[in-house]
Order: structure tokens, then sequence, then C-alpha cells
């Protein structure tokens, strides 16, 4: 095996990378996994024409190493598509499948997000509530690593993913193109008051920082979720789903 490969792990992911036609090199299984989801799984594979291997347990975890929570062993469940890199698409993809659904864009933009399994919650997220991509930067962000996919649970394979030089400059592309952006952040307005009709860029930012200053600088408002209890804020992949259900309910409701 090639030690630059990427994979997919769990049962879940892989099924949701063989529905969505991912480029997927070879199907990997445990030796003597045979129940009827694994089973499963390998006839999708082959109906596909991708090669299938056994493995042992232990070459199994040791290709999962650190694919887990801070660094631990994924929880592969005993299969794993071995994948190409990922393949990034294009700002345009967005505006392309906003295009389709007879939608105005709906975009997630996240600044300086570094734990992959929140940007692999976020991408779950933003593929459930309608959003039309999601926007991450190439420096200081956490990239689409396998165990990102994984959180997702295959939703990476269905919304455009997006990596691009710098996140500011990208905001003002959309914004160019009519595009509303609103920053979460703790000193915006209530939630309950804010107006996320129409094409909205959602930027989310950084797990302890939350969005940077000339990033919020540059967005037309800001927004923050009430709270009623002592916590005083949210896992930054919570946050981003509660303003999603929002935007979403906002969507449905002007109808």
């Amino acid at each position: 095996m090639k030690e630059n490969a990427q994979y997919i792990i769990g049962r879940n992911s892989v099924r949701e990378a063989l529905r969505a036609g991912e480029q997927i090199d070879k199907l990997l299984v445990v030796n003597g996994q045979t129940d009827g989801s694994i089973k499963e799984l390998i006839n999708m594979a082959r109906r596909n024409k991708i090669i299938v291997r056994e493995i042992s347990r232990y070459k199994m975890d040791e290709i999962c190493a650190g694919m887990g929570p801070d660094g631990t062993t994924g929880n592969h469940q005993g299969i794993a598509a071995q994948v190409p890199a990922f393949r990034y698409s294009d700002l345009e993809d967005i505006f392309n499948l906003a295009a389709e659904k007879g939608e105005d864009p709906f975009v997630i933009v996240l600044d300086n997000i570094q734990d992959p399994q929140n940007l692999g919650a976020i991408i779950r997220s933003s593929e459930a509530l309608g959003a039309h991509g999601v926007i991450i930067g190439k420096h200081r962000s956490a990239s689409l690593t396998p165990a990102a996919f994984k959180v997702s649970s295959g939703a990476a394979a269905h919304i455009p993913i997006v990596k691009v030089t710098n996140i500011n400059q990208t905001l003002d592309e959309l914004k160019k193109r009519g595009i509303f952006a609103a920053a979460a952040d703790m000193g915006g307005q209530p939630l309950s008051t804010a107006n996320l009709t129409g094409g909205i860029a959602l930027v989310i930012g950084n797990e302890g920082s939350g969005v940077s200053k000339l990033t919020k600088d540059l967005c037309d408002f800001l927004v923050r979720i009430e709270m009623s209890g002592k916590t005083e804020s949210l896992n930054a992949a919570c946050a981003a789903s509660i303003l999603m259900y929002e935007k979403r309910r906002q969507d449905l409701v002007s109808l």
C-alpha cells in the first residue's frame, strides 16, 4: 500500500462514497468480516469493478492510526476505501449547484477552523440543511482528511468543498456576486432579529478566537445565538448547525 494513500473509513462513510460514485482504488476489509452490511458494501464495490482486498485487523488499525479524536485510531468498523487525495471543488461549483436547485446561493465560510472533527460535523450539517458549498482556507485550517470525511458521514461527497488561499478575498468575490456575509460573533445582533433570507454566506470562526477582526470587518452584519443557560458559548460545529437551521427556516417561511 502507498504510504501517502488516503482512506475513507467506517461503513456509512464508505457506503456514501460508493453511492456518490467517488473514485475508489480498492476496498479493504478485515479478515473474517462477513455480516450483512459488509457483504452489501463488498457487492457494491464489485458491481463497480473495484478491487476488494482482505487484510488483518492489525493492518487496518495501523492504516487508521491517528484518524480518531485526539489522534486515536479511527473507528473503521472493519472496512476502509483507499481513495486518491480529495478533489476540492471550485467556487463556481457552488453557484452552479444553487442555480440547478433554483435557489439563492447559501455558502458556509470557515475562518481558521482547525479541528477535523468540527470540520466534518459542519460539512454534514451544511449538506443536510441545504447549503450549496463550504469554503475553507489553505492556511491555518483543517483540511478534508479521512477523519473529517468520516465525521461528515459521507456528506463531503455530496456538497462542493472549496479550498481558497485567502478567505477575505473570497468574501469580497461573494459580495460582488450579490451575497450578503454574516459572521457568527458574540457581539452581533440576536439571531431572532437577523434576516438570513436570500443569498447568504455564514462565516464561522476559529474554535478559540472566533472570526478574525479583518474578516468581521468585511461582513455585512454580525449575528449571535441567544443563550439562556450558564454556558457562555457553543462548539463551532453546534453553533454553525443552529445558524444554518435558522437560515433554512427563514427561507421556508418566506416561500
